[in-house]
């Protein structure tokens, strides 16, 4: 999620780029795959919630200790 957040940063930099500016199309398709990615997610949190599983392929079964030091400080 981290690196789409950082592609979807990246998309809205190049919109406003005066110089370079990104292709409107481009920009819309990025959002699109962006919103498929997103949806996914929340179907495997679902997975996860329903199964009380640990992994499901694209989440993994142990977090990075960044995303588990958040999760902490959101408690």
């Amino acid at each position: 999620m981290e690196d789409l957040r950082n592609h979807l940063f990246a998309t809205l930099e190049g919109l406003l780029d005066r110089d370079k500016p990104l292709d409107v199309e481009v920009a819309k398709t990025v959002a699109k795959t962006a919103s498929v990615l997103i949806d996914s997610a929340k179907v495997e949190v679902e997975y996860l919630k329903i199964t009380g599983g640990k992994g499901s392929g694209f989440i993994p079964e142990q977090l990075p200790e960044k995303s588990q030091a958040q999760i902490r400080r959101l408690k």
